[in-house]
């Protein structure tokens, strides 16, 4: 899809050939082609039904606003899920280091200016936008641009919003109260998890951020430490036990420091230090959110739950008593063997399994190859646990614990 497909598809025209193509959703595409072209044109067709199918894709990370919005390939995969979107921009008046001056009647007084410096479909400039703020963004595709104007204008926030065409490096972020980057973590050979390819590269989002009065940075989860900027808060977030993303503050009015948070629940946990003790494996095992183990508060889980480690450099926790945290899933454990396939076979042979749900922590056991090679059958269900007890491969059987 090209800027002139889309410009018409925004015309009275096209948005009645995209609702024409949204409602051919999930019929065969050759089929659906052919009832449009009996009163469109190729490319118009053509748009509508790409148009379609990425809102159909789109569902999943924008739920009912979904119908609504614009989207390209690529901007669909980077954009930010609406729940974790509404989470961030919560966080941004708190964080602001002093008030925002005074804005137009239209907006609320508390409200932000914010310069959205790669901004992409515009997921994040519209929950900016809903907390209040008014979002100057830019982005160097016009056809990106093009798709998040028109977002804005979707949901009424047409006023609050500005989207140019531009570089992130042109971008000025100390005319604004706050920065928001989130950059292309995608290359022409797929995903970059090196933040040096990242796209503006790391170099021009460090002189961003420095230059910003309040400056928030969304980043890949697995962001080596090395990269955290020196004073920014760091939190990790998770969304129904997925991690998504984590996001790095800096500014005046940031405490540095490493946090992460659950949504939708919106609970969130804090570095505070602490060290977990080593010690043997208890009655029950807790596995910790991903959140929590990305950020290095393995320890503050473990703080929770009363528990302890059983091998210092494994993220499973063991205690003794059932704790309830939204911190760690808990399993109770009914046994420990060292890793032996003849031996593993053998114990769920015995208790009858014919369904294993397999999680692993230092183990480099591969999980398919491991569950063809047991043969299972049976017809009870068990959770294992591939893992390392003080350097010795081990594997807990064990079942969900019911809260406490």
């Amino acid at each position: 899809m090209d800027l002139d497909a889309f410009t018409e598809l925004l015309t009275p025209r096209g948005l009645r050939a995209l609702a024409e193509a949204g409602e051919l959703a999930g019929a065969d595409p050759v089929a659906a082609a052919t009832t449009l072209r009996k009163t469109y044109d190729a490319a118009l067709t053509s748009a509508a039904l790409t148009q379609a199918g990425l809102r159909q894709r789109a569902r999943a990370k924008f739920g009912a606003d979904a119908d609504r919005m614009f989207f390209t390939p690529h901007g669909l995969e980077q954009a930010t899920r609406t729940e974790v979107a509404a989470h961030r921009a919560a966080l941004l008046p708190a964080l602001l280091p002093t008030q925002a001056p005074a804005l137009p009647p239209a907006l609320p007084p508390s409200g932000a200016r914010v310069v959205d410096a790669c901004c992409g479909i515009g997921g994040d400039l519209l929950a900016l936008a809903r907390a209040g703020c008014t979002v100057t963004a830019f982005d160097t595709d016009p056809l990106t641009v093009a798709v998040a104007r028109a977002n804005a204008e979707a949901f009424g926030l047409g006023e609050r919003v500005t989207v140019h065409v531009g570089d992130a490096a042109e971008v000025r972020p100390e005319e604004y109260d706050a920065l928001f980057a989130d950059p292309a973590r995608r290359t022409g050979r797929g995903r970059t998890f090196d933040p040096m390819a990242y796209s503006p590269p790391w170099p021009v989002v460090l002189d961003l951020i420095s230059r910003a009065r309040l400056a928030c940075l969304k980043v890949a989860p697995g962001i080596p430490y090395e990269f955290i900027p020196e004073g920014a808060l760091a939190e990790w977030v998770s969304y129904k036990g997925e991690v998504k993303e984590a996001t790095l503050w800096t500014g005046a009015g940031v405490t540095a420091g490493r946090r992460a948070a659950l949504l939708p629940g919106g609970h969130t946990l804090t570095a505070t230090g602490v060290t977990a003790e080593v010690g043997p494996p208890g009655r029950y095992l807790y596995e910790p959110d991903g959140a929590a183990i990305r950020a290095h508060l393995v320890g503050e889980v473990a703080e929770l739950v009363g528990g302890r480690l059983m091998d210092p450099m494994i993220a499973y926790v063991t205690s003794d008593a059932p704790a309830d945290t939204p911190w760690a899933a808990r399993y109770e454990i009914e046994d420990i063997i060292p890793f032996s396939l003849k031996k593993l076979r053998a114990a769920l042979r015995a208790r009858q399994i014919g369904n294993v749900t397999i999680k692993k922590r230092g183990s480099a056991v591969d999980i398919e190859r491991l569950r063809a090679d047991l043969r299972l059958s049976g017809e009870n269900t068990m959770v294992i646990a591939l893992t390392r007890i003080l350097d010795k491969p081990s594997v807990i059987l064990c079942k969900p614990s019911s809260p406490a």
